[in-house]
């Protein structure tokens, strides 16, 4: 628990949205080592177990994305002196049969925050800071391999589009009203916590069950897809460093290398000693997406020279770890433990 010496500033406050996600729960965590005060947010309903679990220092308080009087009434509640936005509809595959709710979680919410930020400025004087984590899934059909943060969007998803929409508004808002509002375009950042639904931790979840015999195979659509995939762990921290700047701006948080889930797969069966994967891969055409994305890889050189920024975990070590930590899960029926997060 974050103590106050008699006589000295309070400690910062940062509410985080979403903070029983995978990037809410890292930084969180991150924001606590550092003497934050932390406040986050669940869905009404969501796992408030797991949360506390992982975060029994967070304040938790339900509210609904989409609940734009709920948000105002909670910033005058707890006065944040940082806002980051975790929280929101995550998957590109399954957004494109419920659009509408990915445009209002993903899109009009992000317009509702940054109102509420302007009422907040006009009302106390100033407004907390604000992170949007935006999408390398934005860019789409992008013609210039790897991405910068001057990059042209082509969204090919009804995901992809939403996180266009709420990165330009909060572009806008800050050259608008003069908000501290600051953007990551975070390319694909991995770890135990990702949910089931997610390529990678179905892939070492797959892998875990064929290494201890509970299952014989696994099924996956396109293995062609490349993308850049990074440590959460690492990812969550460029947020911070973003947020502590003199002058907010907009960064690309990637590796800057591309790999082909061909080459994943290889990586989380060898990893388990399984060694060539072909044997235990189906594929399935019906798991295909309407408009895939064929490579999307980001150019970080921003980041590493404006805010020192450089991953620390390896691709490999990173799948390596999440097979590891889904045996491990299997073996002791034990699904969450804070003592996974970390790579060993």
């Amino acid at each position: 628990m974050t103590t106050i010496t008699p006589g000295s500033a309070p400690p910062r406050s940062a509410l985080i949205t979403g903070v029983s996600g995978q990037d809410g729960i890292y930084l969180a965590r991150h924001l606590l080592a550092s003497g934050y005060r932390v406040i986050g947010t669940l869905r009404p309903g969501g796992p408030r177990l797991l949360a506390a679990a992982y975060l029994p220092e967070v304040d938790l308080r339900e509210l609904d994305q989409r609940d734009g009087a709920g948000l105002v009434a909670l910033l005058d509640d707890v006065r944040p002196d940082e806002i980051y936005n975790l929280a929101g509809f995550t998957s590109v595959g399954a957004s494109w049969g419920q659009a509408e709710v990915v445009a209002e979680t993903n899109a009009m919410s992000v317009l509702r925050t940054l109102e509420a930020l302007v009422a907040y400025r006009d009302l106390h004087g100033e407004a907390p800071r604000y992170f949007q984590p935006s999408s390398s899934e934005m860019f789409g059909t992008a013609d210039q391999q790897p991405q910068t943060e001057n990059t042209p969007h082509h969204p090919r998803s009804p995901y992809a589009a939403s996180k266009s929409f709420a990165h330009h508004l909060t572009v806008n808002y800050r050259e608008s009203y003069g908000l501290f509002t600051t953007t990551g375009t975070l390319y694909n950042h991995e770890s135990p916590l990702r949910g089931p639904a997610f390529v990678t931790r179905k892939i070492s979840r797959s892998v875990a069950e064929i290494a201890l015999g509970r299952r014989e195979s696994m099924t996956l659509g396109n293995l062609d897809v490349c993308r850049d995939w990074g440590f959460a762990g690492d990812y969550v921290r460029s947020m911070h460093q973003m947020m502590a700047l003199d002058e907010p701006s907009d960064f690309i948080i990637a590796t800057g290398e591309s790999r082909p889930l061909s080459y994943l797969l290889e990586v989380a069966f060898a990893a388990a000693g399984l060694g060539d994967p072909a044997p235990y891969v189906e594929r399935d055409a019906a798991l295909m997406r309407p408009a895939d994305i064929v490579d999307l890889f980001g150019d970080p050189t921003k980041a590493r020279e404006q805010l020192g920024w450089e991953p620390t975990v390896t691709f490999e070590q990173v799948i390596r770890h999440m097979v590891l930590t889904d045996i491990r899960r299997l073996e002791s029926g034990v699904e969450e433990h804070v003592d996974y997060l970390q790579p060993r």
